[in-house]
């Protein structure tokens, strides 16, 4: 069993506190560690430290190092440049199948938060045991408690496979503690990806039952994402197999700069879970976050009475349900509502709530001014 941490985004609609430097997956966005310290620390003792692999930008390699120092170096695989997350996909598999090509690798973002470290690591398992039967590509669905419009939904199908994995502490010590029961699963055919409904879908797809959030992780065989990324993407294949040879070795970084940038830039899911026929979800519950904007902050942290979340120092009056992010300066809102509040060294965000998926375009904007020294 491998994992595969893709921490390569750069968290535009977290500006200003995630920069190009320093992206949302370095950031102490919810509680006291790095986004990617907590990623990694929930994967064991599932996995092993030396079976954790990272994919991220050649310009965080050394202060991620830093944040996870007992991941082998080697295990680090810097990307150019961002190709979206089928290049990163591919490539993870392609140096892991230079070690095992039989293996199961688990893809799984950095920048998510999860709560129930414990059914976050059962779902896994299950999954594996799934993975491993046949030739099947697992993504991971979250059921809603809400019509959310800011992730995608996956409409599940008719179930494929089912059955129970052991508690972790029975499987690893082989006796069977006293309330420590098998967890069952059941993993349904995937009928098709939705993107990111308006209000109204969303509660309908809510409503049916029958959909479930897009997670964005996923489990499969090595060899079998690399037999479908021939099938589907056989341009990116073949960019892969230019690169094989020099994976693993002192040749790497040059055959990356000479090959990544070519790579169609792409994503996972419309490259090939879209297209595939072979794609099974398993409908999960661990408390999860994609913390995609500043308003996750509200399902994350605790607020006061009035629905207000602070970290500043902060002086509220007639104020209801804002953010407020202000580590060294005095922050005082008088009779305002629904707004992010965002302070740092040489920046400030105010935004309406309801805007929060538009922090992006404050980034883009700044891009086509060449202000880099605020990205």
């Amino acid at each position: 069993m491998y994992a595969v941490i893709m921490a390569g985004g750069q968290g535009t609609r977290f500006w200003p506190r995630s920069r190009r430097k320093r992206p949302k997956q370095l950031l102490d966005i919810v509680g006291s560690e790095s986004m990617i310290r907590q990623t990694v620390d929930r994967l064991f003792p599932f996995v092993n430290p030396e079976d954790v692999y990272v994919v991220t930008g050649m310009e965080h390699v050394e202060e991620l190092i830093g944040h996870i120092p007992d991941v082998s170096p080697e295990n680090i695989i810097a990307e150019p440049v961002g190709r979206n997350t089928a290049p990163c996909i591919g490539l993870a598999a392609m140096r892991l199948k230079k070690r095992d090509p039989e293996g199961l690798m688990a893809v799984l973002p950095a920048d998510h938060v999860i709560l129930d470290k414990g059914g976050f690591l059962e779902t896994l398992r299950s999954a594996c045991e799934v993975a491993k039967s046949g030739d099947y590509i697992i993504t991971l669905g979250m059921r809603p408690d809400r019509p959310e419009t800011g992730y995608g939904y996956i409409k599940k199908g008719p179930v494929v496979r089912e059955g129970t994995v052991p508690d972790l502490r029975t499987e690893r010590s082989g006796v069977v503690e006293s309330g420590l029961s098998p967890t069952r699963f059941e993993a349904y055919h995937v009928e098709r990806f939705v993107e990111k409904p308006n209000k109204e879908t969303a509660d309908g797809y809510v409503k049916s039952g029958a959909y479930l959030w897009n997670a964005g992780m996923f489990v499969f065989k090595v060899s079998t994402i690399l037999k479908a990324i021939e099938r589907y993407m056989p341009d990116l294949y073949i960019g892969l197999l230019r690169l094989e040879p020099a994976l693993g070795t002192e040749e790497q970084e040059r055959a990356l700069n000479d090959v990544y940038g070519e790579l169609p830039s792409v994503s996972i899911d419309y490259g090939v879970m879209e297209k595939a026929d072979n794609v099974l979800v398993i409908p999960s519950t661990f408390g999860w976050n994609d913390v995609g904007s500043w308003t996750a902050i509200d399902d994350l942290l605790p607020r006061d009475e009035h629905g207000v979340v602070a970290q500043a120092e902060h002086i509220s009056i007639d104020t209801k349900d804002c953010i407020v992010y202000s580590p060294k300066k005095l922050v005082a809102t008088i009779g305002v509502s629904n707004l992010i509040v965002v302070e740092t060294e040489d920046a400030l965000l105010i935004c309406d709530k309801s805007r929060a998926q538009d922090v992006k375009k404050v980034v883009e904007i700044l891009e086509k001014n060449g202000k880099d020294n605020y990205l």
